[in-house]
């Protein structure tokens, strides 16, 4: 069974980082789609950045120059390197995991998905 558990969320002032972990059960790292979602309240979920099987990249707009996503095969990780963070970043904070193939990780149905952690920035 496939698990996902984020760590690394907290409240921060605007400007800062923080680093966001997702510990991923079993071998599938290496050959899904991995991807950081949010979740602010009262808003839908939004894809941030995903990472597929040859550890290629993409990122939603918003975000493009200051969050950067990971993984460590190894140890079975992926993060999310969040910089100059802003007010508007707040939100709870998802990975997921779907097979990697044909429709590529631009998508929103991942199957598997972690708890959620949460991200609070301040002004």
């Amino acid at each position: 069974q496939v698990q996902l558990v984020e760590s690394g969320g907290g409240s921060v002032q605007a400007g800062g980082s923080l680093r966001l972990s997702c510990e991923v059960s079993g071998s599938i790292i290496s050959d899904y789609c991995t991807a950081w979602f949010r979740q602010a309240p009262g808003k839908g979920r939004d894809r941030v950045a995903t990472i597929n099987s040859r550890a290629l990249t993409t990122y939603a707009d918003s975000i493009k120059g200051r969050f950067i996503i990971s993984k460590d095969g190894a140890k079975k990780n992926l993060y999310l390197q969040m910089n100059m963070l802003k007010p508007e970043d707040s939100a709870m904070y998802y990975c997921a995991a779907v097979p990697d193939g044909y429709w590529g990780c631009e998508r929103d149905d991942y199957n598997y998905w972690g708890k959620g952690t949460q991200v609070t920035v301040s002004s």
